[in-house]
């Protein structure tokens, strides 16, 4: 673990692999737990050097006030960008789950001399919100159960363990990896306070981020290698909308996980490892 200064701020990243290999970047969805650590290992085993990272207020990263963010969501593509030009090895195969999928999107389109290939895996092309008419909504009595579950005790690390993990089972996704996936992002939190626990593990600081202008509508011209992976079983961000990504990105290769729900399983590493190492072999070297 190691954090690097971009932008005024503090990331926390993490590295797999050859420090002299290819950069693929990989954004959090907010934190860098996203990432299976058997997806990171099988990349930097097939020869990248795999750099995932904490979005601000979340992880290793700098915290402010997670309940008043005085960023937006531009502001977080912009650190995607810097970082890459600070990590160097060249252009960044830029990859972003989830929300961080929406960060990864902005920052290819916002700075494409920084990126040469994009990964988007489970997410859509527009804000946190009311999707468009054409876009599946979060799937709605998922979603009433979901709710209905009482917020647990933020600063206890066993009752917010027994959240994700009640969380995940709603959803579809392995309650047993969510339980330890949350006590890793809970012991990895800069504070036990309940808003920052909040931040780290809901990502709550997105609902809160200025996501405007639109740039759904930009997504043609993007001009670089992408893939989208999205979870045939995913009900917060239903199958939908991985396909209108695929569509509306140029060349997009779409890849979808047939046993997979909203949380990328440690079981598919080796598929997505492998359609993301094909990807950046149609990406340029310089």
């Amino acid at each position: 673990m190691s954090t690097v200064e971009v932008n005024g701020t503090v990331l926390g990243t993490e590295s797999f692999g050859a420090r002299d290999a290819p950069l693929l970047l990989l954004a959090g969805g907010p934190t860098m737990l996203s990432w299976p650590d058997a997806l990171c290992e099988r990349l930097a085993a097939g020869g990248r050097r795999v750099v995932r990272y904490d979005l601000r207020d979340s992880g290793e990263s700098a915290t402010a006030d997670p309940q008043a963010p005085a960023y937006t969501l531009r502001t977080l593509a912009a650190d995607a960008a810097a970082l890459a030009g600070v990590l160097g090895g060249g252009r960044a195969h830029l990859a972003g789950i989830g929300v961080g999928g929406m960060v990864a999107q902005v920052a290819a389109l916002d700075h494409p001399d920084a990126f040469a290939a994009l990964t988007l895996v489970g997410t859509r092309p527009v804000a946190p919100g009311p999707p468009d008419p054409d876009l599946p909504d979060h799937d709605g009595p998922t979603m009433a159960r979901l709710f209905a579950a009482p917020m647990p005790d933020w600063t206890d690390r066993a009752a917010v363990a027994r959240f994700a993990a009640a969380g995940a089972e709603v959803l579809g996704d392995d309650p047993a990896a969510a339980r330890t996936t949350a006590a890793r992002i809970w012991d990895r939190a800069p504070a036990t306070t309940a808003p920052v626990q909040l931040a780290n593990h809901l990502g709550a600081v997105f609902a809160r981020l200025d996501c405007t202008p639109r740039w759904r509508e930009r997504l043609p011209a993007l001009a670089l290698p992408a893939l989208v992976v999205h979870g045939r079983r995913d009900r917060f961000f239903p199958l939908g909308n991985g396909e209108a990504l695929a569509r509306e990105i140029p060349g997009a290769r779409l890849l979808v996980l047939d046993r997979a729900a909203t949380a990328l399983p440690a079981t598919a590493a080796a598929e997505v490892a492998a359609a993301v190492l094909a990807l950046d072999r149609r990406a340029p070297t310089d």
